[in-house]
């Protein structure tokens, strides 16, 4: 796999170099329905500084999605969410992306100084505009003239790959993989501090996978910031500082991206990177538990061939050298027991 993502001490020098971006802490979401509730994320603690890209990986329906929105108030009426999440904006100081309300995210938050580039970029296009006049629509509301915001189309829309004639079609003239590069021009078209980017390279060929990799380094690079969501490992060692883990709603580890690929701690981390074709490509067996009924124990102990009569208790997420995992048969040294 390509390793040109930055070496721990260049993240380590991110971490000290002051007030994170956004710090978020005991974060959990629930999904009402008419006979269950769905937990969706667990008591998530995350810290992204400037210049730091953070990826947040694991298998499809572990809450990666759902925590995205739940920062950017995008989730349905029947959502519950409690806990901190706090956006350091130098120019306008904190602001409480849970607490504050519909509109004050609606004017100060998405787009501005949060960007998403969505999972589903056909669901997320005005079907009856241009990506031209999306892209321009866009920087307008953010305080650009009609002639800035002619010349900023063009120019992200060269920074995402995508052909100029394709601004003027309508998004259902557009293939799956021009969709999700107008939604990443979109995203990226107000500059803004962070972007949390939701499976950003679902539906590109490769060049263009490496493309848009590379594109959200250079941000970081510039001094913003990125959550990366994937299942794609190749593309978070590529690019990420940082990995978080997600099973089963909760973080499970996170440490430096250099040490995680080396040596993961948790026995679920080391299990998916087995999975990776230029390794040992050992699918993880078994299933996750459903969100509506997760154990009480450690959720991955049904699969975990290191299991004991101990993981029945749920492991708390716990710091160590490099970072925390939370796991009572933790794999490598330095890792607490």
């Amino acid at each position: 796999m390509n390793t040109s993502r930055p070496t721990s001490a260049a993240t380590t020098d991110r971490h000290d170099s002051g007030t994170p971006v956004l710090t978020v802490d005991g974060l959990t979401v629930q999904f009402r329905l008419r006979d269950a509730t769905v937990q969706a994320v667990t008591d998530l603690t995350l810290t992204v500084h400037p210049g730091e890209l953070v990826a947040i990986v694991g298998e499809s329906g572990c809450g990666k999605s759902v925590l995205a929105h739940a920062l950017l108030g995008l989730l349905p009426r029947n959502a519950t969410v409690t806990g901190r999440a706090v956006l350091h904006v130098p120019d306008s100081g904190p602001v409480d992306l849970i607490g504050c309300g519909e509109r004050q995210l609606a004017t100060r938050v998405r787009g501005r100084r949060v960007g998403l580039v969505p999972q589903s970029p056909a669901t997320a296009l005005n079907p009856v505009r241009t990506g031209r006049r999306l892209v321009e629509e866009t920087l307008r509301a953010h305080g650009h003239t009609r002639a800035e915001a002619g010349a900023g189309a063009e120019r992200v829309a060269a920074d995402v790959g995508l052909d100029p004639v394709d601004l003027d079609r309508y998004p259902h003239e557009l293939s799956g993989g021009m969709a999700q590069r107008l939604v990443t021009a979109l995203a990226l078209a107000p500059d803004p501090a962070l972007l949390i980017a939701d499976e950003p390279t679902s539906g590109l060929d490769r060049p263009l996978v490496d493309h848009t990799l590379d594109l959200l380094r250079g941000r970081c690079d510039s001094g913003n910031a990125v959550v990366l969501i994937t299942h794609d490992l190749a593309a978070a060692e590529r690019v990420a500082d940082r990995i978080a883990v997600m099973y089963a709603s909760r973080i499970v580890e996170h440490q430096p991206a250099d040490r995680f690929f080396s040596a993961p701690v948790h026995p679920y981390s080391a299990a998916l990177l087995d999975a990776l074709p230029d390794r040992a490509f050992r699918p993880v067996p078994g299933h996750p538990p459903m969100l509506t009924a997760l154990p009480t124990g450690c959720a991955f102990a049904p699969r975990c061939p290191y299991v004991t009569d101990t993981c029945q208790r749920q492991p708390p997420l716990t710091s160590y050298d490099t970072g925390a995992v939370a796991c009572h048969q933790p794999l490598n040294s330095g890792a607490p027991s």
